[in-house]
């Protein structure tokens, strides 16, 4: 739909497409889907974000980290975690912290498939 704003899911960081059952209130959509309302970010999610901004502080400016090595900060068994710590990425991206990479160019975290590199914004 034309002039309607970006909007991103405040549970996976992903975009928001409109439809026209939200019409009347587009204002308050907060979610993109009924999983994600269910499963709001929690202490572990905040964790996740933490690890990220603090693998991110100790690297040289432009530096770039992979998701994973926030998940085995917080697990032995992080692969488990991995789609969470995209999510909290893609959430660090909607908060303008940090980009999302694959090929060393910065690319939409709500669509990017594969291997991805997070670094901090410029």
């Amino acid at each position: 739909m034309a002039g309607v704003s970006d909007r991103f899911c405040d549970s996976c960081g992903r975009r928001i497409e409109w439809r026209r059952k939200w019409a009347r209130d587009w204002e308050n959509v907060r979610y993109c889907s009924d999983r994600c309302r269910r499963q709001r970010p929690g202490d572990l999610d905040r964790r996740l974000e933490s690890e990220i901004r603090s693998l991110l502080d100790a690297r040289a400016r432009g530096a770039t980290i992979c998701p994973s090595e926030a998940a085995r900060l917080v697990s032995d068994d992080w692969r488990p975690l991995m789609e969470r710590t995209r999510s909290a990425a893609r959430r660090l991206v909607v908060s303008g912290e940090i980009e999302v990479l694959q090929g060393g160019r910065v690319v939409d975290p709500s669509t990017a498939k594969g291997p991805i590199r997070i670094r901090r914004a410029r």
